[in-house]
């Protein structure tokens, strides 16, 4: 059968894995069943065990789903010390559910893989070594890849069951009082390790940072944890931000950044009180830097910004154009230290951001959304996480979830060196169509059809060069011809579901 976005999706599958197929992006306010954590009570005095080996050997059995945050990104200490004694002392069929999967998990994950300590995943994304093994069948199950809001969902609703929660956190009291802000390996919001605090039912804190109780301001709190670890150092705050906060020089990128300025200064939506969500890396840094300008010119603040949040944004806090910064994650030391002194800076958690299925989520309120894209095609569907050659090169992270501002952009080049980005059809669908309205280019932006609307107003204004999305993927194809296609086996190596927990796509074997 086709689901509703025109992907096949084999009926025997959707039996095996109990799905059903992705209907629609208009996800509706259904009344869903939220699972409570096992709690053993404890009346200990303090929860700090000597190492952990011994906390792995208190909390893990085979057969169990454990998970991890992300927060550190490349600079994570504490994921691969914890893999390396579950390897080491036997473990087998582990499921890992982190948050999502950075390069410096790879190496120990492919291991894993291999000595069948590992034969389940689910995360937002991969990269590496590990998205190349697992394109080519390395693991025994398809991998499940959820967005961050969709994580969150599953979490409450039960569809990921966490036994064991290992949290890398810079600082802790000995009952578990913790937060994302002290000690010299802070990183700042604990957005996606709160999901894991709350629900698993054994949360284990790995610190090099024990302070004197009760520690506070806590993030998370003591009612939640299990035990705490102390080790030399849970990560290096150095690489936390790689490659996020890298101002870009590219004239490329600064012409696609000047054209997504031009698109939302001349929205409907750039008004007193608007809200967006500017992603990080180059060119979205790049757009902040103009869009700052813009709202000096015209005098417009913004009621609050989301996300994952860089010091370029805490910068528009500070001179009053931006009123609140609603923070899931940070990239930077100055956007870290910036929850201490700016209390108009408000840690969430992954669900309060971003999931589908609670009474609310900040993405609901968002006007307007800068999203990057791998490949986005003439239905508009947006691909971030394989690349041209089929091999798993990237994450979902919260894409999906934001795309439903109510004027999400997609900012990317015609062409990546000898690679389209305008494509016919996208290699793997992340992101419907149906939830994107224009696409910026260097050469000129693409307006989805459906909205008429931004087609009579942007029509008005000289420097946008319109194009519909077809003529930009001829342009691509004229520059670099017509790609041969990818072979792909019979065999599922991942499954991709849409935020609201449905099959979206499937990610087929690479053949070799």
């Amino acid at each position: 059968m086709q689901n509703k976005a025109g992907r096949d999706i084999p009926d025997e599958l959707l039996t095996k894995y109990g799905y059903e197929p992705f209907q629609t992006t208009e996800y509706g306010k259904k009344e869903v069943q939220h699972v409570a954590t096992n709690v053993r009570a404890s009346n200990a005095q303090n929860k700090i065990v000597d190492s952990l080996e011994e906390a792995i050997t208190k909390t893990v059995k085979d057969g169990m789903t454990i998970s991890f945050h992300h927060h550190f990104r490349e600079g994570d200490f504490v994921f691969n010390k914890v893999m390396r004694i579950i390897i080491d002392d036997g473990y087998k069929d582990l499921t890992i559910a982190p948050s999502s999967l950075t390069n410096v998990m790879n190496d120990i994950l492919v291991e894993a893989i291999k000595k069948g300590t590992v034969t389940h995943i689910t995360s937002s994304g991969m990269r590496g070594t590990l998205g190349n093994a697992v394109s080519h069948g390395a693991l025994k199950n398809p991998v499940i890849f959820r967005s961050h809001g969709d994580r969150a969902r599953a979490i409450e609703e039960g569809a990921i069951k966490i036994d064991v929660a290992f949290l890398g956190v810079p600082n802790s009291d000995e009952m578990g009082n913790a937060n994302g802000m002290d000690g010299k390996t802070a990183f700042g919001s604990l957005g996606y390790a709160l999901m894991d605090a709350a629900y698993a039912d054994k949360v284990v804190l790995v610190t090099d940072n024990l302070v004197p109780y009760p520690n506070t301001p806590a993030s998370i709190k003591q009612t939640q944890v299990d035990m705490v670890v102390k080790i030399d150092a849970v990560g290096n705050p150095a690489k936390i931000g790689a490659g996020a906060t890298r101002f870009t020089k590219d004239p490329k990128e600064l012409k696609i950044a000047q054209f997504v300025n031009e698109v939302i200064v001349n929205s409907p939506y750039f008004k007193n009180g608007f809200s967006f969500q500017t992603g990080t890396g180059g060119a979205a840094l790049a757009v902040t830097r103009f869009l700052r300008q813009s709202m000096i010119d015209a005098d417009v603040k913004a009621a609050f910004a989301l996300g994952g949040i860089a010091s370029p944004m805490v910068e528009l806090l500070e001179e009053g154009l931006v009123e609140k910064i609603m923070d899931v994650q940070d990239f930077d030391a100055g956007a870290a230290q910036s929850m201490h002194k700016n209390k108009a800076q408000q840690e969430i958690d992954a669900s309060w951001y971003a999931d589908p299925a609670n009474k609310g989520a900040m993405v609901d309120k968002l006007d307007i959304v800068i999203l990057s894209a791998l490949e986005i095609d003439t239905q508009f569907n947006v691909n971030v996480l394989t690349g041209s050659d089929g091999v798993i090169r990237g994450a979902i992270g919260g894409h999906q979830d934001a795309s439903h501002a109510k004027l999400t952009i997609i900012s990317a080049p015609l062409v990546r060196g000898r690679i389209a980005t305008v494509v016919p059809k996208v290699t793997t669908l992340i992101t419907p169509g149906d939830s994107i309205d224009v696409l910026v280019t260097e050469v000129g932006i693409a307006i989805n059809p459906k909205r008429t609307d931004l087609i009579e107003v942007f029509s008005k204004v000289p420097s946008l060069k319109i194009y519909t999305i077809e003529a930009l993927a001829k342009m691509a194809e004229a520059k670099l011809g017509t790609p041969k296609a990818l072979e792909f086996t019979d065999r599922v190596v991942a499954l991709v579901e849409y935020r609201d927990g449905t099959l979206l796509d499937l990610i087929h074997e690479v053949k070799d």
